[in-house]
C-alpha cells in the first residue's frame, strides 16, 4: 500500500516539474530539444498475471481470478534519428506492480505446505488459493514509429528488477500425497486448511518484451496501452516444487505528459 501512495506522490511531483518546464523552458530543456530528444513521464494500471503457457495438465479448472489495482509510473527519454520524426530509441524507466488472486482446482499439483509447526511436500489434488505480487523497477529500451502525428507504436525488450516478492496462498477439500503421486495420503476436509509461502523462492530479475502504442490526444497529453511479456521463469531455476514455469503477462492502459 505504501509503494502506490509513493507512486502517486512522485507522479504529482513529476507533473508539476514538467508543467513548470514547459512555462519557464530552461536553459537544459532548449538545448535538448535540438537533437531531437522527446521526454514523457506517465502513469498507467496494470492488469494482468503470472500464467502457465500452456495450461499444464495439473490446473483442472480456475475458478476465480482477480488482476489487483497495479499502479505503474515512470519516465522515458525518446531519440528521434530524422527531423520528420518517423524513427526512434527510447529508454525509460518505471516503478510497478505486479499481483494477481486465483482460486483454482488441481490435481497433482506440486506443493509444499506448512502443517502444526511443520513442512510437508508432495502433490496436491484439491482447491488452492493463490496471491502474488511483485513490485519491480523495470528499464524498457524500445523502437518508436510514428504512423502519423497522432500514433506511434514501440517494440522492444526490458529488464526488471524486484523490489519486493511476495507468492502466498492456502489448500483445503482436498489431499497430499507425501513425496510423490503414491505416497501417504494427508487430507483437508470442510474448514481444514493449510498455507504455503513460496515468496523467497521468486527470482529477482525478470526480462522480457513490451509492444504497444500511444495516441497523441491533446498538444502534449498521450494515452499509452502496452503489453508486457516475461519470458523467464518468476521461480528461481533451483526451485522445483512448482512443476510447471510461470510466465508474467500484464497489459497496461494510461496517460502521459510529453514536453
Amino acid at each position: 500500500m505504501k509503494i502506490k501512495k509513493y507512486s502517486i506522490l512522485l507522479f504529482v511531483m513529476l507533473t508539476a516539474i514538467t508543467l513548470k518546464a514547459q512555462n519557464d523552458k530552461p536553459r537544459s530543456i532548449q538545448w535538448s530539444s535540438k537533437p531531437g530528444l522527446q521526454y514523457e513521464v506517465y502513469a498507467a494500471i496494470n492488469i494482468g498475471g503470472s500464467a502457465p503457457i500452456p495450461m499444464p495438465a495439473e490446473i483442472r479448472h480456475i475458478d476465480s481470478y482477480n488482476p489487483s489495482l497495479n499502479l505503474q509510473i515512470g519516465t522515458t527519454i525518446t531519440k528521434w534519428f530524422t527531423q520528420s520524426q518517423r524513427w526512434g530509441v527510447a529508454i525509460g524507466v518505471r516503478l510497478e506492480e505486479k499481483s494477481m488472486k486465483t482460486r483454482a482446482s488441481v490435481k497433482n499439483y506440486g506443493m509444499e505446505i506448512a502443517m502444526d509447526g511443520n513442512t510437508i511436500s508432495g502433490n496436491w489434488t484439491g482447491k488452492v488459493r493463490t496471491a502474488y505480487s511483485s513490485k519491480q523497477i523495470a528499464f524498457p529500451v524500445t523502437a518508436n514509429f510514428k504512423i502519423n502525428k497522432r500514433w506511434k507504436i514501440n517494440f522492444g525488450p526490458y529488464i526488471a528488477l524486484a523490489l519486493n516478492n511476495d507468492f502466498n496462498g492456502e489448500v483445503h477439500n482436498g489431499y497430499l500425497r507425501e513425496g510423490g503421486p503414491t505416497g501417504n495420503k494427508v487430507t483437508f476436509e470442510e474448514d481444514a486448511y493449510a498455507t504455503y509461502d513460496f515468496s523467497d523462492d521468486i527470482r529477482l530479475f525478470q526480462w522480457g518484451l513490451q509492444a504497444g502504442g500511444s495516441w497523441l490526444a491533446m498538444r502534449h497529453l498521450v494515452i499509452n496501452a502496452n503489453l508486457t511479456w516475461g519470458l523467464n521463469d518468476i521461480f528461481n531455476s533451483s526451485f522445483k516444487t512448482v512443476s510447471f514455469d510461470l510466465y508474467p503477462i500484464y497489459l497496461n492502459f494510461g496517460f502521459g505528459y510529453v514536453f
